[in-house]
């Protein structure tokens, strides 16, 4: 859901923000986007003090919004699917606003943050391609999540779902793109290909 791409502070109902289908054009003409870097797995901490720093410092009309890149990858526990949000840029943040030296300073001190996209005191603003093209990502990914889970031929199933729910059988093809795998289930005595997708199978340990 790319939850970091709504305007500071703004969610549903669930505290996760979510993403606009495409990109809003800036609410104020001097926006611009920019890289920030943050320590890997503090990004969600990062724009959290970003937007609390835009209420205590009163800085609405300097920044806009703040988003952490994010694609949905589906786990699954005990047969069962989990669809969670994974940073697919660790370490970076992106930020809208009207840059100056003292905002410089602010983001800069912000707890966690490192530093700006740029060479030395520089930050690079990045133009409007650039940020689709992470929004597009995202939007794509989100399409058809992704299993975090790897499958090897010759191991060993079993099928959770569909005719042959609860056989047990041999990976003999892995299909990453599709998500799919064949596998060699035994039925009446013969060796018969299945091909399921990874959602309905589970590893035999």
């Amino acid at each position: 859901m790319s939850e970091e791409l709504n305007p500071a502070g703004s969610s549903n109902d669930g505290g996760e923000q979510v993403p606009p289908a495409e990109l809003a054009p800036p609410t104020n003409e001097n926006f611009k986007w920019y890289i920030i870097h943050a320590y890997s797995g503090f990004e969600r901490k990062v724009r959290e003090s970003i937007e609390s720093r835009v209420q205590a410092f009163g800085l609405q009309n300097k920044i806009g919004r703040v988003m952490i890149p994010t694609e949905p990858v589906t786990e699954l526990r005990n047969g069962k699917k989990y669809t969670i949000e994974r940073v697919f840029l660790p370490g970076y943040v992106l930020v809208e606003m009207d840059l100056d030296n003292d905002l410089w300073h602010i983001i800069k001190n912000t707890p966690r943050v490192t530093g700006f996209l740029g060479t030395g005191d520089k930050p690079v603003a990045l133009s409007e391609e650039e940020v689709s093209s992470i929004l597009f990502r995202a939007d794509v990914s989100k399409e058809k999540p992704k299993l975090k889970v790897k499958f090897d031929k010759g191991e060993q199933v079993r099928i959770t779902e569909g005719p042959f729910a609860n056989f047990n059988g041999t990976v003999d093809d892995v299909n990453e793109d599709k998500q799919t795998l064949k596998v060699m289930v035994s039925i009446f005595g013969r060796s018969t290909p299945v091909e399921i997708e990874f959602s309905k199978v589970d590893k035999i340990v």
